[in-house]
């Protein structure tokens, strides 16, 4: 599987281009760029922040490097698809607002790509409509430290698996449906 490169040196590269974008906000918008029917295209930041005059990431950076794995792991039939957060280490609060930033990013990157009315199966419209939540939700800890952690993981979990939910119900089904005709 391709991994995904690291945080750091994607926050370094998306400094470079767009100072202020967050690199969790900007994979979530690749991601859902992609995951809504978007072309794999190298001037990416471009198309997916909405801002023609962005130039296209240097070939080998860390931008184009995320682009290419991104669209990897979202065709991954193993479902290796990653979220690019900060590790486990970084404070609980910063990986639940960076979590919260990327599906920020996700809603509009599909959005840009899918259009107002995407053609999406019941449980692709529940899991669009629980990340709108996730992106409107701030990071609040409660008294159990071990409860927030396990309740963070699990959200990340569902993330993952509704941004590849999206990408099938988008992308995997227009395929399908391209191979029947």
């Amino acid at each position: 599987m391709t991994e995904l490169p690291e945080l750091g040196d994607v926050v370094r590269s998306a400094q470079r281009l767009a100072p202020g974008v967050d690199p969790s906000e900007l994979h979530g918008a690749l991601s859902g760029w992609l995951a809504g029917g978007g072309a794999d295209a190298a001037d990416w930041p471009a198309r997916v922040l909405a801002d023609p005059a962005l130039p296209a990431p240097e070939p080998g950076s860390a931008l184009d490097e995320l682009r290419t794995a991104t669209v990897a792991q979202l065709e991954d039939r193993e479902l290796g698809f990653e979220l690019l957060l900060p590790d486990a280490a970084a404070p609980l609060g910063e990986r639940a607002t960076a979590l919260f930033d990327w599906c920020r990013g996700f809603l509009g990157g599909f959005g840009l790509a899918a259009g107002a009315k995407p053609k999406l199966s019941d449980e692709g419209e529940e899991a669009l409509r629980d990340l709108a939540r996730l992106a409107q939700a701030s990071a609040e800890q409660g008294d159990d430290e071990q409860e927030d952690e396990d309740a963070l993981a699990e959200i990340e979990e569902f993330v993952r698996v509704a941004a590849l939910l999206l990408h099938g119900d988008v992308v995997l089904a227009a395929r399908h449906r391209q191979k029947l005709n």
